[in-house]
């Protein structure tokens, strides 16, 4: 029988900077697939939020468009700055 007292911790954060993990991962990996530099290409979108910077191949567009733009910012730098915030 388990113990029911304890109350356990859910943390969305760290699952929503999974999900942006994620999703950053395969929108990179779709834009290098069909040639194009990665890195330039989020930029373009981050900065200018026009997703025709991201392909369509492997439903990318639409997955990072799943994405609120500023908190993709704010987690890239506390990524870039190695902070646990």
């Amino acid at each position: 029988m388990s113990d029911l007292s304890f109350t356990r911790r859910f943390d969305i954060s760290k699952n929503q900077e999974w999900e942006t993990r994620q999703i950053l991962t395969m929108v990179y990996a779709a834009l290098q697939e069909k040639g194009y530099n990665p890195i330039n290409q989020i930029v373009g979108y981050i900065l200018s939020e026009d997703p025709t910077y991201i392909t369509n191949y492997n439903n990318a567009r639409s997955l990072i468009r799943k994405l609120d733009r500023d908190e993709l910012l704010q987690e890239l730098v506390r990524h870039y700055l190695d902070l646990d915030v």
